[in-house]
């Protein structure tokens, strides 16, 4: 599916050599004052070809608005996104056009669909995920008018873990590192591995703030349940951690429970979420990132007919998919928090005379 979210709706377009990518935002409430200066500040932060941790295509990821926005204020019709591409290199996967790249989407999009994309991977490449960033920046005003905050950075490179958080840090990092004392040895595990033709996996940890209490749809659309699936549908991710996340496994229940006094919550293992439902603490989630697939070094495949092949891959790619993965793990817990809070507007009969401000006679 290309389409996201339940009142608060994304649909993405493009492929990453095709014309442009983009999207249709759906849902978002009239009224709402759309800065555009903010929607290209976000999706500048996962543009490629800014540092040498990152792939060296060079695309300005400039959006553009083509609706649902008038006068700088949005009209509650869709709003459509749109960036064009600019740097198309089609030409340097010449080479393995009917060749499956190893732990690609090359195999299954072709045993499912029967058509090859192979320019960059196509509509499964992590090019796509610009338009993602552009929609979450939208959602991202729409929560800071609720003082909704969520953060993001490198938590882990190579296995090198952050010993503190440092949200404001991650902001001035060249890797978005967490913790300035490991930041060195992240980059150079991400430099080593580039230069040796090779790639390394990440973890990236996210912090949602101030979300009320009530936030999650249960039974099938838990809040947890609904962030989880919308970070493991990142290009790259393998695993996501809500609070406590395996460590929960080891402990006894007397370890992890989070007892309670007048004043609140004593501890936070749950990660922010109970039943699916958001508890108004801090959110903490991990995303971990696999090794870039393209690296360049000999590897051995099959091709469209069943028969082994050995090939080198071309063009430009990111050593580490997990640093610019933060950017796009920000923006989908933006969209997942920005529709909960939209379904959580009509759950009570006095939620609803709020939002109508009717009262019966």
């Amino acid at each position: 599916m290309n389409h996201f979210g339940v009142k608060f709706c994304v649909t993405t377009f493009g492929e990453s050599h095709g014309g442009a990518i983009g999207c249709i935002v759906d849902g978002v409430p009239a009224g709402l004052e759309i800065d555009e200066k903010y929607i290209q500040n976000e999706t500048d932060k996962r543009k490629p070809g800014t540092t040498k941790f990152a792939t060296q295509r060079k695309e300005s990821d400039k959006v553009r608005i083509l609706s649902g926005v008038f006068n700088g204020v949005s009209t509650g019709a869709p709003i459509a996104l749109v960036i064009f591409n600019e740097n198309q290199k089609s030409g340097d996967y010449e080479n393995i056009k009917s060749l499956f790249r190893p732990s690609h989407a090359d195999f299954t999009y072709f045993k499912k669909y029967g058509i090859r994309d192979y320019r960059g991977g196509g509509r499964s490449s992590a090019r796509e995920t610009a338009a993602r960033v552009a929609a979450g920046a939208i959602a991202k005003i729409l929560l800071e008018k609720f003082g909704i905050e969520i953060k993001s950075g490198i938590f882990a490179v190579a296995g090198i873990e952050a010993k503190n958080l440092d949200f404001e840090y991650a902001k001035t990092s060249e890797i978005f590192a967490l913790d300035k004392t490991v930041e060195k040895a992240q980059k150079e595990a991400v430099l080593k591995a580039k230069e040796d033709g090779d790639s390394v996996g990440g973890c990236v940890f996210v912090k949602i703030s101030n979300a009320p209490i009530g936030l999650g749809e249960p039974l099938y659309n838990k809040l947890d349940g609904a962030l989880a699936g919308a970070l493991m549908g990142i290009n790259g991710v393998k695993a996501v951690e809500i609070g406590e996340g395996v460590n929960a496994s080891r402990l006894r229940g007397s370890q992890n429970n989070d007892q309670m006094d007048k004043n609140g919550f004593m501890s936070n293992h749950a990660g922010g979420i109970l039943g699916g439902i958001s508890t108004g603490e801090d959110m903490d989630l991990k995303i971990y990132f696999k090794p870039t697939p393209s690296i360049f070094l000999e590897q051995q495949t099959q091709n469209e007919q069943n028969e082994s092949a050995k090939f080198n891959l071309k063009g430009r790619h990111d050593p580490c998919i997990a640093i610019r993965g933060s950017i796009v793990a920000n923006a989908m817990a933006s969209l997942v928090v920005a529709d909960m809070l939209l379904l959580n507007t009509t759950c009570t009969i006095e939620n609803l005379k709020k939002i109508y401000k009717q009262e019966r006679k």
